[in-house]
C-alpha cells in the first residue's frame, strides 16, 4: 500500500471531522428525544474521545504525505479505526434493542449510513476500510440476527438477508466508484504530463525563434545596411538595379521572419498591445505613399480617403494599426492587376472603420472562409505567381481581435475583394507623435557623443559609417563591461547598447551605467540589437532604456531616436538593482 494512498484517506477524515461530530451530536439528541437517558451523552462523549484519538493517530500522515507506514502503525491505524466504529455505532445496537420499531428502523439507516460513509471515504487504504466496514457489518448483520435468535422471531433473519443485499450492492457501487477514481486521477495525471510536455515544446519553440531570430538578424544587419549604405554612394544605372534587388530581397526576408515570430506570439496568448497616439491622416499618406508607387507600376490607381468626422488623432497600439493596414494594402496590390484600389476610413464615434476594396481577381466562393487561415491562399498556385506565406491575413484577423475588432471579407470572384477593418479607439487632445517626431532634425546630431556597445566588429562598421556623416563623435567598445568603463571616465549624449555580448550583457551593463556610471547615470541608452521578442523588450524597459530599437538598422529610425534622446527625451526610472 502506497504512502499517497494513507495520506490520502488522513485527509479526507480530517476534511469530515467537523461532519462527523456534527451527525453524531444529531443522532445523540434524536437517540434521547426517543429514549430520554444519560446513555446518549455518555455515547456522545464517547465519539469525541474517539475522534481525537482518530485525529492523533492519522495526523502523522497529513504531516508527511510521503512517509510510508511500518506494520505496527498500519495495525495502530486500524485498531483505532475499529475502536472509533464500534464506539459511533454502539448507540444503533442500545436504540434496536430499547426505542421499538422506529428505534429498530433508525439504527439500521445510521448504521448503513456508517457503511456508505467509509465505502467511499477509506477505499483508498484497503486495511483502514476492512477495520472499517468489518465493524459496521458486525453491527449490520449482527443486530437482526442476535434479535431473531433471542426472541425466536425468525422471520426478522429477512433483515439480514436484505442488510446482506445492501451490502452486495455497496460493494458493486464502491468498486465501480474505485475503478472511475482511478481513471479520473490517470486521466489527470495524463493531462498534466501531457500540459509539461506542450508547455515545454512551447518554451522550447519560443527559445529557437528566439535564437533564430537573432542569427538570421545579425546577418540581415550587415546585408541590408552594407545595401543602405552603397546607395548612398554613386552607383551605375546596373549598380543601382543590384542594390535595389539587395533591399528588396533583405525586405522581404524580414517580413517573413515578423511574420513567423507574430504568429509564435499569438499562439502562445504573449502578443503585448501598446497604446499611444496615432495621427490616422499621417499613417494613411505613409503607407499611401509606400504603396503607390507599386501600384502605379501595375497601372493601378490608389485611393485614399478619410470622412471629415474622423478624428485627427486616437489613441491605439500604432505598431499593429500599421501593421493589419500594411498587410491589407499589400494584399490588394499583390492582386490587383487593373483598376483600383480604394482605402476609405469612417468613424462612428467610438471606433474606426478602414475598407480597404479592390478590382482584383477576387476569391473564389469555396475559398472566402479560409482566407484568415494560417499559411492559407486562395488557391495552391497563388504562393507560386503573387509570393508570400499566407501568415498576412490571418496575422491582421487575429491582432484586430486582440485589439477587440473586427475584421471581414467580402468577395465576387473576379470582380475584386472587400475587406473591412473595425477598431474601437479613443479620441486623443495630444499632438499627433507622428508631428512631434518629424520635428527631430538630423543636425541635432552634430557634435553629439555617442557610446556604442557591440561585440560585432561588422556591426561597429556599419554604426560608424551611418553615423558619422552626420557630425557625431563615436566611441565603440565590444562588450558591456567596456561600456561601463567607458561610462566612468567621459560623459556621452546617448549610449547605443547591444544585448547579447560577451564577459558582460547589454542589459547588465545598463543596469550599472544607471546606478555607477556616474555622470552617465542620467544619460539615455537606447537598445539597439536583434533580440527582438516582447521578452526581450519587456527586459529592456525594467533596465531602464530610453528606446528599444531593432536589428536590420533603419537609417531613418536610428539617427531620429538618437535625435531624439540627445535633445533631452525624458528618461525611465531606474526599476532593477545590480545583480
Amino acid at each position: 500500500m502506497s504512502a499517497t494512498a494513507y495520506a490520502l484517506v488522513s485527509q479526507v477524515r480530517f476534511k469530515e471531522l467537523k461532519t462527523r461530530i456534527g451527525l453524531a451530536a444529531f443522532i445523540g439528541i434524536t437517540a434521547w428525544f426517543f429514549l430520554p437517558s444519560l446513555w446518549p451523552v455518555v455515547w456522545f462523549f464517547a465519539v469525541l474521545l474517539s475522534q481525537v484519538a482518530d485525529w492523533a493517530v492519522f495526523r502523522r500522515f497529513r504531516l508527511n504525505p510521503e512517509w510510508v507506514p511500518d506494520r505496527a502503525y498500519v495495525v495502530l491505524s486500524c485498531a483505532t479505526t475499529a475502536v472509533g466504529v464500534i464506539i459511533y455505532s454502539s448507540i444503533a445496537a442500545w436504540l434496536w434493542f430499547n426505542g421499538g420499531e422506529v428505534g429498530r428502523a433508525f439504527a439500521l439507516v445510521q448504521v448503513a449510513g456508517g457503511l456508505l460513509h467509509v465505502s467511499l471515504h477509506m477505499h483508498h487504504a484497503r486495511p483502514i476500510l476492512f477495520s472499517a466496514v468489518a465493524m459496521h457489518g458486525a453491527y449490520f448483520l449482527g443486530l437482526p440476527v442476535i434479535s431473531a435468535t433471542l426472541t425466536g422471531r425468525w422471520q426478522e433473519l429477512l433483515i439480514a438477508l436484505g442488510c446482506v443485499l445492501y451490502m452486495s450492492h455497496l460493494v458493486v457501487a464502491v468498486r465501480q466508484s474505485s475503478t472511475t477514481t482511478e481513471l479520473l486521477r490517470s486521466a489527470k495525471v495524463m493531462e498534466q504530463n501531457a500540459r509539461q510536455k506542450a508547455e515545454e515544446a512551447s518554451a522550447a519553440k519560443s527559445d529557437f525563434l528566439a535564437v533564430i531570430s537573432h542569427e538570421i538578424r545579425t546577418p540581415m544587419n550587415a546585408v541590408i545596411s552594407a545595401a543602405n549604405l552603397l546607395r548612398r554612394t554613386e552607383l551605375t544605372e546596373r549598380q543601382a538595379e543590384h542594390v535595389s534587388m539587395l533591399t528588396d530581397a533583405g525586405e522581404v526576408l524580414m517580413g517573413l521572419l515578423n511574420d513567423v515570430l507574430d504568429v509564435s506570439k499569438i499562439e502562445a496568448g504573449k502578443m503585448v498591445l501598446e497604446t499611444d497616439d496615432v495621427d490616422v491622416r499621417a499613417r494613411l499618406i505613409s503607407l499611401a505613399r509606400l504603396w503607390e508607387p507599386r501600384a502605379a507600376a501595375n497601372g493601378v490607381r490608389l485611393i485614399v480617403e478619410a470622412a471629415d468626422r474622423v478624428p485627427e488623432c486616437v489613441r491605439t497600439d500604432p505598431l499593429r494599426f500599421q501593421q493589419i493596414l500594411f498587410n491589407l494594402m499589400s494584399n490588394a496590390v499583390k492582386f490587383t492587376e487593373q483598376g483600383e484600389i480604394a482605402v476609405v476610413v469612417d468613424w462612428d464615434g467610438a471606433a474606426l472603420t478602414v475598407t480597404v476594396s479592390d478590382t482584383g481577381c477576387g476569391i473564389p466562393a469555396d475559398r472566402l472562409a479560409h482566407v484568415f487561415d494560417s499559411f492559407e491562399q486562395a488557391e495552391a498556385g497563388t504562393t507560386r505567381r503573387y509570393g508570400g506565406t499566407g501568415l498576412g491575413l490571418s496575422i491582421s484577423r487575429k491582432l484586430a481581435e486582440i485589439m477587440g475588432g473586427a475584421l471581414t471579407v467580402s468577395s465576387v470572384e473576379g470582380q475584386g475583394a472587400t475587406f473591412i477593418l473595425t477598431l474601437p479607439m479613443e479620441v486623443s487632445q495630444t499632438r499627433p507623435t507622428e508631428a512631434r517626431r518629424d520635428e527631430a532634425e538630423v543636425g541635432a546630431l552634430t557634435g553629439r557623443s555617442i557610446l556604442a556597445a557591440d561585440d560585432h566588429e561588422v556591426n561597429r562598421r556599419i554604426l560608424t559609417l551611418l553615423l558619422e556623416p552626420h557630425g557625431c563623435r563615436l566611441t565603440l567598445v565590444e562588450n558591456g563591461a567596456e561600456a561601463v568603463e567607458a561610462a566612468l571616465v567621459e560623459r556621452f549624449d546617448a549610449v547605443l547598447m547591444d544585448m547579447q555580448m560577451p564577459v558582460m550583457d547589454g542589459l547588465e551593463a545598463t543596469r550599472r551605467i544607471r546606478l555607477t556610471g556616474g555622470v552617465n547615470a542620467d544619460a539615455p541608452i537606447i537598445a539597439l540589437t536583434a533580440n527582438a521578442l516582447d521578452v526581450h523588450r519587456q527586459a529592456w524597459e525594467a533596465a531602464g532604456v530610453a528606446a528599444f530599437l531593432t536589428k536590420p538598422i533603419d537609417p531613418t529610425a536610428l539617427t531620429r531616436t538618437l535625435a531624439e534622446a540627445c535633445a533631452g527625451a525624458r528618461r525611465p526610472e531606474v526599476k532593477a538593482d545590480v545583480a
